[in-house]
């Protein structure tokens, strides 16, 4: 069986919603799947998509074939993901430095 991963499309006409899904290749665009694991709202301005990057990761590991969309969409929420994990870690080191300099302020004191 033929597994890849595209966009399942709902929502209204002229107001498109798509799933990212798991699916057979074989099955229609909006057929069966094996699993959804996110979604993407192509009208929506900055954040428009969130989807698990470790279970996308896992299906392309599997063998399934990502479409040129879906392909795009997890290279951006991986862009994504690094970049709050950096700057996470900048806020940690920063709240670090700075409870190392309030307690090296007490003990001065």
């Amino acid at each position: 069986m033929a597994v890849s991963i595209r966009l399942r499309r709902e929502g209204t006409k002229n107001r498109p919603y798509y799933r990212v899904v798991v699916t057979d290749s074989r099955s229609p665009r909006d057929g069966k799947f094996i699993e959804i694991i996110g979604t993407y709202d192509p009208k929506k301005t900055g954040q428009n998509s969130s989807f698990n990057v470790e279970r996308a990761e896992y299906w392309i590991s599997q063998g399934a074939q990502p479409s040129d969309t879906v392909r795009s969409l997890i290279k951006k929420q991986k862009k994504m993901v690094t970049a709050e994990s950096v700057s996470g870690a900048e806020q940690e080191s920063s709240e670090m430095a700075e409870g190392d300099s309030s307690q090296s302020a007490e003990t001065a004191s």
